[in-house]
């Protein structure tokens, strides 16, 4: 057992003995709200592909047609587009499936910078606290392409290649578009987080670089070919605990 250490009381805020926590609880209810509205609002989407880019491309750039195209091509192969709804990579992933056959969804985290979602949403839906978004791009989601993109780009691939590495989410296809941009990055991981240990040489099997939109298409097909697109008994029961 540990010794006794006075050190505790020390670190305690005297202020916050004396606030309400009126507010907390208000938080959590809000917190729960988001998840209940969400779900219902997402629940007959299948099969989805979550795609992420940058908000801060514009249409002129190819990376934004590369994104319209790809989720057009998605659309019309039969699955529901989800994006983070905002503007740049975002928004031309939520236009080429709003062009298409299924579902444009947004899921628009509400910044003090940054305009309200794109018009090009079939469904749209509102977050004020990031993990509550993520969770949603990541429990309906088939399949993540992944498209250059800064902070929140590589947090939320980041974020998908631990929850599948760990376990705690099936594994799915994870596409990265744009070798050049992430070449790089997964040299980085092959020298630097293989190399010294922190990942396994196994764990870089997880993501993939495909660059043409029929074969982004393609590979998610395949990797459906022999199970289908719904997730089994143990996989949603993973997804319950995320």
């Amino acid at each position: 057992m540990l010794p006794q250490t006075d050190k505790i009381p020390e670190l305690i805020d005297p202020q916050a003995l004396y606030t309400s926590n009126g507010q907390e609880a208000w938080r959590v209810l809000g917190i729960m709200a988001e998840f209940q509205l969400a779900t219902d609002r997402l629940r007959g989407i299948r099969p989805a592909v979550s795609m992420f880019g940058s908000a801060r491309v514009g249409a002129e750039h190819a990376y934004y047609d590369k994104a319209r195209v790809i989720a057009h091509k998605l659309s019309d192969a039969g699955f529901a587009v989800i994006s983070g709804g905002g503007p740049g990579l975002m928004e031309a992933a939520n236009q080429g499936a709003y062009a298409g056959r299924s579902p444009a969804i947004g899921l628009n985290i509400m910044l003090p910078r940054e305009r309200g979602g794109n018009q090009y949403q079939d469904i749209s839906i509102s977050f004020r606290y990031f993990f509550a978004r993520k969770m949603m791009f990541v429990r309906f989601a088939s399949a993540y392409v992944v498209l250059p993109g800064g902070f929140g780009t590589l947090d939320e691939l980041t974020e998908c290649l631990t929850l599948v590495q760990t376990g705690k989410s099936r594994r799915i296809p994870i596409i990265l578009v744009g070798g050049s941009f992430w070449r790089g990055l997964l040299d980085w991981f092959k020298d630097k987080l293989v190399g010294e240990g922190m990942i396994g040489a196994e764990d870089l099997d997880l993501v993939r670089i495909i660059e043409e939109p029929d074969a982004i298409v393609e590979a998610i097909f395949h990797f459906y070919e022999n199970r289908g697109f719904q997730p089994t008994l143990a996989e949603r029961e993973k997804m319950l605990n995320l």
